[in-house]
């Protein structure tokens, strides 16, 4: 990931595995340190956005499982 996409809007349009893999590329290159700290704070701000669409869909996981074993536990 040469530069950080400045837009975090686009980020509600990917699916977890997007996310997630986008998150890991963002924290790899903070981890090398990047060139100005202007760009750092993109990044950050892009990885910001990236985990908070990752818990989105993972609390969005959470809730359909729960709906399921309550449906399974009211039909025994």
């Amino acid at each position: 990931m040469s530069a950080p996409q400045e837009n975090t809007a686009d980020v509600a349009s990917l699916s977890f595995e997007q996310a997630r893999d986008e998150l890991v590329t963002v924290v790899a290159e903070l981890e090398q340190g990047s060139p100005t700290l202007e760009h750092s704070l993109a990044l950050w701000e892009r990885g910001e956005a990236l985990a908070a669409r990752c818990e989105e869909w993972l609390l969005g996981a959470k809730r359909r499982l729960d709906a399921a074993r309550s449906a399974v536990e009211g039909d025994a």
